[in-house]
């Protein structure tokens, strides 16, 4: 069930749709786009650097010679701050052939090609038994119907894709590990933190965003551990 809270959520869908056309919109040969910072190329059909992702970016941990996941990378940003970050692998993984390209372009942009495996995955699928001592995702906040691959950056037919990542994530996550997942109020929620629950990861809001200062859009970034069992 899609989240209702967030006002104005036809105003929400006109804005994604647009998003949606300008990622297909721009040259082959790709766009700059600025991002805390530091500039990164997306190539069309590219999901672009954005307010959603600062949140955990700016205040994710990355200890020195964590070994990171990024699921759903994109243009690869999460993946790349974790590279400055001081992790001692990195691998992204994304569905779309465009972020893929994308991703690589970035990561040897950045100098982070030798340190950094950007592979085309279905979440998880194409990682066989590995796993992370972090695991980040920046998934379609909204379930929602999507009818192309970038749509489908932005919403989850059936909400398919964030059911499926908390039913398989902690075959990849190492003991002690932790999972850095972003959501917006416009997005689903509640929704995310029982499928949290249900797979036995405990969730606490680490920080939040706005795009706007009527704050229609606002991100979130959460950090998810596995529970405790009750003494």
């Amino acid at each position: 069930m899609e989240q209702t809270s967030a006002p104005g959520l036809a105003h929400i869908d006109r804005w994604q749709k647009n998003r949606q056309k300008a990622f297909k919109a721009i040259p082959p040969t790709g766009k700059t786009v600025k991002y805390l910072g530091k500039e990164f190329l997306v190539f069309p059909e590219t999901f672009w650097p954005f307010t959603d992702s600062q949140p955990l970016v700016q205040s994710f941990k990355i200890n020195k010679g964590d070994s990171v996941l990024d699921v759903g990378t994109g243009s690869g940003v999460i993946a790349i701050f974790a590279c400055y970050g001081g992790a001692s692998k990195v691998t992204a993984v994304d569905i779309n052939p465009a972020a893929i390209k994308s991703a690589r372009h970035n990561a040897k942009l950045h100098g982070f090609d030798k340190l950094m495996t950007v592979k085309k995955s279905n979440l998880f699928q194409a990682l066989k038994d590995e796993q992370f001592d972090v695991i980040t995702a920046n998934l379609p906040f909204r379930n929602k119907p999507a009818p192309d691959v970038v749509a489908r950056s932005q919403w989850d037919t059936d909400f398919k894709t964030n059911t499926q990542f908390f039913a398989d994530v902690g075959k990849h996550l190492k003991p002690g590990g932790r999972i850095y997942f972003a959501q917006s109020n416009f997005g689903a929620i509640a929704e995310i933190k029982a499928l949290a629950k249900a797979a036995g990861f405990s969730v606490r809001t680490m920080a939040s965003a706005a795009a706007d200062k009527a704050e229609t859009r606002k991100f979130y970034a959460f950090v998810m551990r596995r529970a405790q069992p009750a003494v």
